[in-house]
């Protein structure tokens, strides 16, 4: 019994070696195999060691956390329109001379027409900044001036929303827009632009080329730099990297607080090259002071214009030290009014003297419509007192479009009507019309407006366009339109056969084009 136990303690120990050793040749083999494919693996650079991605640790510094801080107050603009008929020529490749230097372009950012007729929406976007919780944005005029449609998205929220302007001001490029959130919304911290200095740190944010919160830096290269003949436009410059789709944004100082609205650069590329240019912010201000107060800007002016390459020697030779010559005064203008002539010398205004050109319009500028403010003017080496009535800048300079605006186009007269299901006004056309527009067709109604968000703009109806039929039956005037309207319900289906002017013939009249536009009612 002795001898089976010792037997077979030894098997079972000879069993306990055997796996022993069969444990330790698998380890090793499996060392020798890995080593192998890994000289396999770096056949290469057998000789190299491989890198090592260190643990992620964020380093923080003021841009960082001026972009983190400010990227939410930054919302992207989209807006589009559907041009007129005469803009909507195609333009051939080739046309015109742009040699690509032109000194200074406006940040549009869309894309250009296809040949379809049907397709001749245009789209552009820039940005903005949010300066009320309850969605009031500050942007550049020429990002929303005559848009049929404005569309705002914020960096923090999926969703897009639509936009109604609340006003602008076209002397200094600036509008107001506004949005209905669903919560509160952070608005930026405004600076003082006065408290500026050439060198400081410059942060631009906003969506070049549609790239939602794109943060550059730079500095403060100049301040109060002139571009062109605008009055009130006297800009900050600077070399934060600034393209088309950054119009509107904020240019920021190192606090992050907004010292400026990114307006405009220097290119002779269309794109970056160094040079940009922001409105600062304290003329922003009242800008948007006046427009949330009364829907517009209101400017006083006394009706002169002035030279600004005047020197300072000019008014030493003719014996004073200060004041503005007097270029022009505007007929009918209040200072024609009062007795103003050309090349007398404004000295002071209200017993405080006169500095330069920019001083006597910001004063006058500022000054309430239909107060009355004495001038003391040099006639000749005599001194003068003026009584002049301030009236408002648009007024007195109310034909001018830089000022005043395009005047609003009048539309002929003939029987317009509102078409509450279709969401247009269209009136008959003469006999003479048709001629002149070269329509031989006798049937036809013209469209003169479309409203925005209706069922004529979505099914792509446009402004002029002449509409010959609904539902196959002709219609030569308004009340022919009225019949066939009265007989429609929603979710009915409408088409309208269309003639819309596409071009020129030899003799000059639209050349036309026939198709159809339909959709269905609206159901209530």
């Amino acid at each position: 019994m002795r001898l089976l136990n010792k037997m077979r303690e030894q098997k079972l120990l000879s069993f306990a070696l055997l796996l022993l050793t069969l444990t330790v040749g698998i380890l090793i083999g499996t060392l020798v195999n890995t080593g192998a494919h890994a000289a396999r693996g770096q056949v290469a650079a057998p000789d190299a060691t491989p890198l090592k991605l260190p643990d992620p640790v964020q380093i923080g510094n003021e841009f960082t956390r001026l972009a983190k801080k400010l990227e939410p107050s930054v919302v992207n603009i989209t807006a589009d329109y559907m041009p007129k008929e005469a803009a909507s020529k195609k333009e051939e490749p080739g046309d015109g001379d742009d040699d690509g230097l032109e000194p200074f372009r406006r940040f549009f950012h869309g894309g250009p027409f296809g040949d379809n007729p049907h397709a001749l929406k245009r789209e552009q976007s820039g940005s903005g900044f949010i300066v009320d919780p309850n969605g009031y944005i500050l942007t550049n005029n020429h990002v929303v001036e005559k848009m049929d449609h404005i569309r705002v998205k914020l960096h923090t929220d999926a969703n897009e929303y639509r936009a109604r302007v609340v006003g602008f001001d076209r002397e200094t490029d600036l509008a107001v827009i506004k949005i209905d959130p669903k919560s509160p919304l952070p608005p930026v911290t405004v600076g003082n632009s006065d408290a500026i200095q050439v060198g400081d740190w410059a942060v631009a944010i906003g969506s070049p080329f549609g790239l939602e919160a794109s943060v550059t830096a730079g500095i403060v290269s100049a301040t109060g730099r002139e571009i062109g003949a605008a009055q009130f436009q006297q800009f900050i410059q600077t070399d934060a990297a600034i393209n088309p789709g950054n119009s509107g944004g904020p240019l920021l100082d190192i606090r992050g607080e907004v010292i400026g609205v990114n307006t405009m650069i220097a290119t002779q590329t269309g794109g970056y090259q160094g040079i940009g240019f922001a409105l600062p912010i304290n003329m922003a201000v009242r800008v948007y002071n006046d427009i949330i107060r009364t829907g517009r800007v209101t400017r006083g002016s006394i009706g002169i214009s002035w030279n600004k390459n005047d020197k300072p020697d000019l008014l030493r030779a003719l014996g004073v030290d200060h004041g503005v010559i007097v270029g022009e005064v505007k007929r009918g203008g209040p200072a024609e009014k009062a007795g103003l002539h050309p090349d007398d010398i404004i000295l002071s205004m209200d017993g405080k003297a006169i500095k330069d050109g920019d001083d006597l319009v910001n004063r006058v500028a500022d000054s309430p419509i239909g107060s009355v403010a004495t001038f003391n003017v040099d006639r000749g080496g005599k001194r003068m007192d003026f009584k002049i009535t301030i009236l408002d800048r648009t007024e007195v300079f109310s034909d001018r479009p830089d000022i005043a605006g395009e005047p609003e186009e009048q539309e002929p007269k003939g029987d317009v009507v509102s078409q509450a299901k279709f969401g247009m006004k269209i009136r008959t056309l003469s006999d003479a019309e048709r001629a002149g527009k070269g329509l031989e067709d006798k049937h036809g109604v013209v469209v003169t407006s479309v409203d925005a968000d209706s069922f004529a703009e979505e099914i792509g109806v446009q402004e002029n366009d002449v509409i010959v039929s609904i539902n196959r039956e002709p219609v030569a005037s308004v009340d022919d339109v009225h019949r066939i309207q009265s007989r429609l319900h929603p979710g009915d289906a409408v088409a309208f056969r269309v003639m819309r002017a596409f071009g020129t013939n030899p003799d000059r009249t639209p050349r036309w084009n026939s198709f159809f536009v339909s959709g269905t009612l609206a159901k209530k």
